[in-house]
């Protein structure tokens, strides 16, 4: 995944969790969105705005669930939960300007806070190890790509998703947060 991501700070100083959250949500904003463009670019058709943005939530879901999962053990659980809350208020702040412009005015934070908290606790059935998502958090993330893409009959879309688009911005999610947390993150 060719995507420039800058996770150096230009003041001097101490970072809150919040600073640091809004640069790894930055950073999901603009992987999940690079992995819609490429999905467009490999042929798979994208009818709507509504359709893209319904990808961008599942594909933003996952990259929250990834973060979460890598910084687990690694900050306390009090520095985990703040973390994982301004990254999600982040992500509900850009979300909705974006969705503001795609679909027009709406209660679109709550509609996309809600769909996080679901998908926190379908991806915590799943297994993350060592190396990263096993299979069915991969699995998952693919159906619900395939669903959201089932009105264009797009073929292959879970295949695709799992082994494609899904390791490449794994890696990416996994560099930003290891370097903006200043934590050890495996390479897998």
């Amino acid at each position: 995944m060719a995507i420039r991501i800058n996770s150096r700070w230009r003041s001097k100083g101490p970072k809150s969790l919040g600073d640091r959250a809004s640069v790894v949500g930055v950073t999901i904003w603009r992987v999940a969105h690079e992995v819609g463009r490429h999905m467009e670019k490999e042929e798979f058709r994208i009818s709507s705005d509504a359709q893209y943005t319904a990808l961008l939530t599942e594909l933003i879901a996952f990259f929250v669930q990834i973060t979460d999962r890598i910084i687990y053990g690694q900050l306390s659980e009090e520095d985990r939960t703040t973390f994982i809350n301004a990254l999600g208020q982040h992500l509900a702040k850009t979300m909705e300007s974006n969705l503001v412009d795609f679909l027009g005015s709406g209660d679109h934070i709550a509609t996309f806070i809600a769909t996080l908290n679901m998908r926190a606790q379908d991806y915590a059935e799943f297994e993350f190890g060592d190396q990263g998502p096993g299979y069915g958090f991969l699995r998952y993330l693919g159906d619900k790509a395939a669903e959201v893409m089932a009105a264009t009959d797009n073929r292959w879309v879970i295949e695709h998703m799992m082994e494609i688009e899904a390791p490449a911005a794994i890696k990416t999610v996994k560099r930003v947060v290891g370097e903006v947390l200043g934590i050890q993150v495996s390479a897998g």
